[in-house]
């Protein structure tokens, strides 16, 4: 299975097997700047030319994304994705079967252990979110496009930009503000946080939150096209 994360500021790609376990290393390139859809592809076959064997390929892909399509892509330029059919072209590219999801929901199914409701955060260049009820992806809504405060969105108030604006301090006074607010509105069970910014939280999560591995933005790549392996993987 070839694994591609595609991100704000990186692509990742790598061949992990069924259960989600690389079996080569991670490669990695920066987005190429002005992240229209020609450069983002360029970027990906060459980045993905050293990897060999696979049999079937997953993107992660960080915006509104359904039937192989994008919808929205706010950190890569919406405007220039709306209606790209990636997996299509992916698809013709590598001469593999190709699959393309929601990031968040991507890293949501290497993350989550299959009981209840689940919510899966992302901190990376901006805000993302997947749902589970018993181990079932639900369907994708963009939590990160919701105000939040003076106007800002999720994206706006806890995303990489704001980051680097207000420092990590601050920044973490903000994501330790948002928690509750997602616990009172979806009422989960679990809260799993995840994505690059995660390893930068400094203050003490509640017992019901847990930062998993940036790895499983690829890890769960797996379980895009073996489904039942994301409930059974774990005791």
């Amino acid at each position: 299975m070839l694994a591609i994360d595609v991100g704000g500021t990186g692509l990742k790609a790598a061949i992990v097997d069924a259960k989600g376990r690389f079996v080569t290393e991670r490669l990695r390139v920066k987005t190429p700047k002005h992240p229209g859809p020609a450069k983002v592809v360029k970027a990906l076959v060459e980045l993905v030319a050293p990897l060999k064997g696979y049999d079937h390929v997953s993107i992660g892909f960080p915006g509104y994304v359904r039937d192989g399509k994008v919808f929205t892509a706010a950190n890569l330029g919406t405007r220039a994705w709306k209606g790209y059919p990636l997996a299509r072209v992916m698809e013709r590219k590598l001469g593999k079967p190709t699959r393309l999801n929601n990031d968040a929901d991507v890293q949501g199914l290497a993350a989550i252990k299959g009981r209840g409701l689940e919510l899966v955060c992302t901190l990376g260049t901006g805000f993302g979110t997947a749902w589970f009820r018993d181990g079932e992806l639900m369907p994708h809504m963009e939590l990160a496009h919701i105000p939040i405060h003076h106007g800002e969105d999720f994206d706006a108030y806890i995303g990489e930009g704001a980051r680097r604006d207000i420092g990590d301090k601050d920044w973490n006074k903000r994501v330790k503000k948002v928690i509750p607010i997602l616990a009172t509105v979806m009422n989960y069970d679990h809260l799993y946080i995840g994505g690059g910014n995660a390893q930068r939280l400094r203050f003490r999560l509640p017992k019901n939150v847990s930062i998993v591995s940036n790895d499983a933005g690829m890890e769960g790549s797996a379980f895009v096209w073996h489904p039942k392996g994301a409930t059974k993987r774990r005791p």
